[in-house]
């Protein structure tokens, strides 16, 4: 899919005012350029691409967030609007095996319910750009997960972390539920998340620090289609560029929330020390 850059030319042109003439002069290319790129007639270049971008966002234009707004006003009963950060261009169909084994639920194709947060997982490479999606989720078997034990465990597993426990019966359950439906709708889980989590399998905190921990660093909730049926109801409706400009902006916004997280895991981790119970008081290894 390419993106839609004829109209959102115009509709840059229409908010900020400019002819055509304007934009170009503003842009430092000819007129003939925005005109020919308007009309669909020219695909547009990569350096057009990030000019015309780069001058909506610095003036305050965010058309990612606008897109989204019509889009989701325009939903049909039960459709839902989701945003998926690519690194690359998304070719064919939908795929929910090209994904990585050891990603939070598995292999399957990730998406989050934020645009902004989309931007910001890929914001550091070069050719990366946010997909928008309808996804149908009529007829379809969805598992939910919340912050709890259960979500730090499965998520563990499937990174790799819980090796020594994988013959426990509640963790092959809780592996079995993960499997058992359509999509998985969970709270999101970056690498700093993941390293709260390692503390709590390493010993290192109780599951209540981690629970408490973790929700301090609310990444909002992400989708994550398992079965074919699933991702046959999952359509791609836009494909939106990011600006250098943007990326950074999004990029460095995440690090801010970041550093605020961060100082309240260190009051939730002092805040609930000696509540909960550690991960060898939960599996009893010689079990095995």
């Amino acid at each position: 899919m390419n993106y839609n850059f004829a109209n959102d030319l115009q509709t840059i042109r229409e908010i900020t005012e400019l002819t055509q003439e304007e934009l170009a002069r503003k842009l430092g290319v000819e007129q003939i350029t925005i005109s020919r790129n308007e009309s669909g007639k020219t695909k547009p270049s990569k350096i057009l691409l990030e000019k015309v971008y780069d001058f909506a966002f610095t003036k305050h234009i965010y058309l990612g967030n606008l897109k989204a707004m019509f889009w989701k006003e325009d939903l049909k009963e039960n459709h839902k609007l989701l945003f998926h950060g690519s690194k690359s261009e998304i070719k064919g169909e939908i795929s929910i095996s090209k994904g990585r084994n050891n990603n939070d639920f598995g292999q399957g194709f990730y998406m989050g319910e934020s645009y902004e947060q989309a931007i910001s997982f890929i914001s550091g490479f070069p050719e990366s750009s946010v997909y928008y999606l309808d996804f149908n989720d009529k007829d379809l078997k969805c598992k939910k997960y919340q912050v709890d034990q259960k979500w730090m465990l499965i998520i563990a597993y499937n990174r790799g972390a819980l090796r020594k426990y994988e013959n426990n019966v509640e963790i092959i359950n809780l592996v079995k539920e993960s499997e058992d439906c359509d999509y998985i709708i969970a709270p999101i889980a970056d690498n700093r998340m993941f390293q709260i989590i390692d503390m709590f399998i390493e010993g290192e905190i109780t599951d209540e620090q981690c629970k408490h921990c973790l929700a301090a660093t609310n990444l909002g909730n992400q989708y994550v289609i398992k079965s074919k049926k699933a991702a046959e109801q999952l359509k791609i409706v836009e494909k939106n560029y990011i600006s250098q400009s943007e990326k950074k902006h999004y990029l460095d916004k995440r690090n801010s929330d970041a550093k605020l997280g961060d100082d309240k895991v260190k009051m939730a981790r002092r805040k609930y020390r000696g509540k909960g119970k550690y991960i060898d008081e939960i599996f009893d290894l010689s079990e095995y």
